[in-house]
């Protein structure tokens, strides 16, 4: 049985839809700011030193205008794949022309724009949630609540330039993706069992030897 074949197909150059957003936030935030002491507990061979958090409630505001924030609308591969193939050069885009597809497949849009949307406010929610623990300090923080107002939101649709193809190994096809403009690579991979197992294998045989050349040096001698 044939177990390993090369690419199933040729590379295809396709342009695959996303949504772009953008849109000024606002947003207020409840949490609480964790500073860090050390206080000693015990007594003679049991006295010790630890670190405890002194916790503070805070409470403010931060904002942050968010331009071009991509959400990929295709389904050929799952969208953390595409998600990942950035960055895209978009300052260089240029407006749609029909011969700029002269050659490559085009998809039509799989995602509504409100979905979108939504998958794009999950990904300013990151970005606003770090700006959050930054505003909050200190060694620690937690964010209680997080309300986001959201102006001036606007869309667009791109068509960014890919190929894809696609390779058999053991009887199942595994599927990837190339960014056109910089050639970053997503996609499906086979895992090999037995290469896992070799490499933990050799990490353990190198972990010993690392605790061995210490000990031998008296690194862990009393």
């Amino acid at each position: 049985m044939r177990r390993h074949t090369t690419a199933d197909d040729t590379f295809k150059g396709v342009f695959l839809p996303y949504w772009t957003y953008d849109a000024d936030t606002a947003s207020r935030y409840n949490g609480m700011r964790g500073v860090n002491y050390t206080v000693t507990v015990g007594s003679g061979e049991n006295r010790r030193t630890e670190t405890r958090i002194r916790w503070t409630p805070v409470s403010g505001r931060v904002a942050r205008v968010f331009d071009d924030v991509l959400v990929p609308s295709s389904h050929s591969l799952p969208s953390v794949y595409l998600s990942r193939l950035s960055p895209w050069d978009l300052e260089n885009q240029r407006p749609y022309a029909d011969e700029y597809l002269a050659g490559y497949i085009s998809e039509a849009y799989q995602v509504p724009l409100a979905e979108g949307f939504t998958e794009a406010k999950q990904i300013m929610r990151q970005v606003i949630e770090r700006d959050v623990r930054r505003s909050i300090g200190g060694d620690h923080q937690k964010i209680t609540r997080l309300e986001t107002q959201y102006d001036d939101t606007t869309f667009k649709h791109v068509l960014l330039p890919t190929y894809l193809s696609a390779f058999r190994w053991k009887d199942r096809v595994y599927r990837f993706v190339v960014n056109a403009r910089t050639g970053e690579v997503q996609g499906e991979r086979p895992t090999s069992v037995w290469k896992v197992m070799v490499l933990i294998f050799l990490g353990v045989i190198l972990a010993g030897l690392i605790a061995w050349g210490l000990g031998a040096m008296g690194v862990f001698d009393g």
